[in-house]
């Protein structure tokens, strides 16, 4: 096996301070093809940046891409979201890239375990007695894993929207989807054009998924580069929507709810359709095969579905069972793990981590996937964290002006980075469309 660096060299010769490696996110993004560094500040003033690609991701010599699994996410926006013959036809495209990769590869080698393992030989390989970590989404769970194996070498860590393995699972996504949902809600309650023009949003939208569920919509949308594509629209999609929504499509989420009550589902079908048909999900950029890798040994087999459901309950109560039995993000994952069929992980795996390096926990208010909770989770085993909240944003505080100051504060100072700016974070402006006549 082989895997593939990048390392982008610090502006000033030689480095003054010791390198950061970045670790990205998914689990399947690759580093080095997609990598997690704040694009409006510079890290590498003084020091190099580190950008690695995990073992069967996109640049490794053994990448498990899953094509057949990839078509199947671009077809799904045409069929109902959480039915039992989408199920079947999920696990059938995991089956079919499994049968394909298993005969050459041991899947259950490639895990947050040996990823972890391979930092440690990538920083021997580099001659790097110490450097910094900057984590991203699921990177956050191989730091907090490899923070338990080699962190006398670390110098300061950064979360940046925490995914903590020891609650990594079905549960954690609701906990997440419904904080958002709460805080989208409370913004457009806060706005009084929002509040005027958009009243009783939150009900509205815990109605329509309950309507939806029962007799779901069928549209047609102009894709760009893929013309007329079919999505329909059930409890589930306009669920998953929403968490893929929040944060970063915020302004006009209430404007998108209020089109689909009033029997104009565009909005939601191409920006729902979006993420799945163009963008790097459909077009195997993403490692699918290490995604499944990686929740179904580290994730699936440490929480029953009765567990799951409660927690799903909790969050929505007024959610139905079909809704609540796909978790966000996770849709069918069960039945996918039982096609991939990989061991389940050492209960090792899923220990917290206790540490005193220095660490920056940074989240975004409106982060549905990842959600602030999960930072403070993370930050009570951390005793020299630092938890800071960037309002009204979500997955990836990385891409936010500000977020990206306060990451850059933090390497630069990790005892006491500069937060000023989070205070002067407005959440956006809600879109306020005219008054139907």
């Amino acid at each position: 096996m082989r895997l593939a660096i990048a390392i982008i060299p610090s502006e000033t010769q030689p480095p003054t301070k010791e390198p950061i490696v970045f670790l990205q996110g998914g689990p399947g993004l690759d580093g080095i093809a997609s990598p997690a560094v704040p694009p409006d500040v510079s890290l590498n003033h003084n020091r190099d940046l580190i950008l690695f690609g995990q073992r069967g991701t996109q640049t490794s010599s053994t990448p498990l891409l899953c094509p057949e699994q990839d078509e199947f996410y671009s077809v799904r926006v045409g069929l109902v979201y959480d039915a039992p013959s989408t199920g079947e036809l999920d696990a059938k495209s995991v089956k079919e890239c499994r049968d394909r990769l298993a005969p050459t590869t041991d899947l259950a080698a490639y895990n947050s375990t040996e990823s972890a393992y391979d930092l440690i030989d990538l920083r021997k390989a580099l001659g790097h007695e110490k450097w910094a970590v900057f984590s991203h989404s699921y990177g956050t769970t191989l730091a907090l894993i490899y923070l338990n194996m080699d962190g006398a070498a670390i110098t300061s860590v950064a979360f940046d929207g925490a995914t903590p393995p020891s609650v990594g699972g079905f549960g954690w996504t609701w906990v997440s989807a419904r904080a958002a949902f709460d805080g989208v809600m409370e913004a457009c309650e806060a706005q009084p054009a929002c509040k005027e023009r958009y009243p009783d949003l939150g009900p509205t939208f815990i109605r329509l998924v309950n309507e939806l569920e029962k007799n779901p919509v069928t549209t047609t949308i102009d894709l760009p580069g893929h013309g007329a594509t079919k999505v329909v629209i059930d409890g589930g999609t306009l669920l998953a929507w929403f968490v893929g929504s929040a944060g970063r499509l915020t302004a006009g989420i209430p404007a998108a709810i209020d089109e689909l009550d009033h029997g104009n589902p565009q909005t939601v079908a191409m920006q729902y359709a979006s993420g799945w048909v163009t963008s790097g999900v459909s077009n195997s950029t993403v490692a699918t095969g290490l995604t499944s890798s990686i929740w179904c040994s580290e994730w699936v087999p440490f929480e029953t579905a009765e567990a799951a459901m409660s927690e799903a309950k909790k969050a929505f109560p007024d959610f139905p069972d079909s809704v609540l039995e796909q978790a966000p993000q996770l849709a069918f994952l069960r039945e996918e793990c039982a096609a991939w069929d990989v061991p389940k992980a050492p209960d090792s795996v899923r220990d917290t981590t206790k540490s005193d390096i220095p660490s920056l926990v940074i989240t975004g208010g409106f982060d549905a996937r990842t959600g602030p909770m999960w930072g403070e989770y993370i930050a009570k085993d951390l005793s020299h964290a630092i938890v800071v909240v960037v309002p009204g944003w979500g997955h990836g505080v990385f891409l936010n002006p500000c977020g990206a100051e306060v990451i850059a504060s933090f390497f630069d100072n990790p005892e006491k980075p500069d937060t000023t700016c989070v205070d002067s974070v407005e959440i956006v402006e809600f879109t306020i469309l005219p008054p139907r006549q």
